[in-house]
């Protein structure tokens, strides 16, 4: 049996988890960051994490294969090239080439949407599926594309940008410097802020629970409001469907997991705009792995890189 040491590195925790090839998690943590963390205290940390799980691994008398790390930011080659902006002085990170040498052990990097992704892919909801999307809402909107069994991230990983696909090309002003795009109008903040507008609440006291709450309870604005987020989601999702054509959609995130009714109603709006010659093998699920994604993901790097 061959183990992996997987990484998840968030905004204000690491987390990390000893896996399996089958899948199995012996041992997980996670260790606080900050929102003023360096570039080395980030380091520093990352490095702590994994000598827990070393430390741990050798006491089982588990031999490490590698150690797979998720990151924000574009990463190619073992190497955070930018993009991690909730992140201090997180650019031009060859974490590869520290961490490999630290440990002297294979070292696989990935942007942590697509580390997610993936480990939907091998352990969760998309098992022995070889062509999937995967969506994340959330404060943004993530995704992944996984083709033939491996993550796809377009040329020198610079892809796979789901969240910035055109909705409306006269749309709203994105984050991205674009406009238009799928996470300005379906991401949970994008969600929240509608809800505000037409509940007349402030935004700092709603939440995607809240709204959810509302739905269920059949309040209007909160029923207009689910509406228009899983409609303008499905309307994305269907035109991956139509470009990718894959075997199973997975949508994570926090508010995925409100219950299956949020994953019909992205389903039956994903099915109503996609073209039935595309979506005819196609589904539309609810991940399954929740907090443990990224450091399974992660580890599943090593797994499928290393023999």
């Amino acid at each position: 049996m061959r183990y992996a040491a997987g990484i998840d590195l968030g905004g204000t925790f690491v987390k990390f988890a000893l896996v399996s090839e089958d899948g199995k998690i012996s041992y997980k943590d996670k260790l606080e960051i900050g929102s003023k963390a360096t570039r080395e205290d980030i380091l520093d940390t990352l490095k702590e994490a994994i000598q827990k799980i070393k430390l741990f691994a050798d006491q089982q008398g588990n031999k490490l294969s590698g150690i797979g790390i998720g990151s924000p930011g574009i990463i190619y080659d073992g190497v955070v090239i930018g993009g991690a902006e909730n992140l201090n002085g997180w650019s031009n990170v060859p974490l590869g080439e520290i961490f490999s040498n630290e440990f002297n052990l294979p070292v696989f990097a990935d942007n942590d949407a697509n580390v997610m992704g993936l480990g939907e892919t091998v352990f969760g909801a998309a098992q022995n599926c070889t062509d999937v999307i995967f969506i994340t809402v959330g404060t943004g909107i993530g995704g992944a594309i996984v083709m033939n069994g491996q993550l796809y991230g377009g040329y020198k990983n610079r892809g796979a940008e789901l969240g910035h696909f055109t909705v409306d090309h006269k749309g709203v002003d994105c984050n991205c410097g674009g406009r238009g795009c799928l996470e300005a109008y379906a991401s949970t903040s994008a969600l929240v802020k509608r809800y505000a507008e037409l509940s007349g609440l402030s935004e700092e006291l709603v939440n995607g629970i809240l709204i959810v709450e509302k739905f269920k309870a059949g309040e209007a604005a909160a029923v207009q409001c689910m509406e228009e987020h899983t409609d303008y989601l499905g309307h994305g999702i269907a035109s991956f469907v139509n470009t990718f054509a894959p075997q199973k959609v997975v949508i994570g995130g926090g508010i995925s997991e409100a219950g299956q009714f949020y994953i019909d109603m992205i389903k039956k709006s994903t099915f109503s705009y996609a073209m039935p010659d595309c979506s005819v093998f196609t589904d539309v699920i609810g991940a399954t792995l929740g907090n443990n994604a990224g450091c399974m993901g992660a580890a599943s790097l090593v797994f499928k890189n290393t023999n």
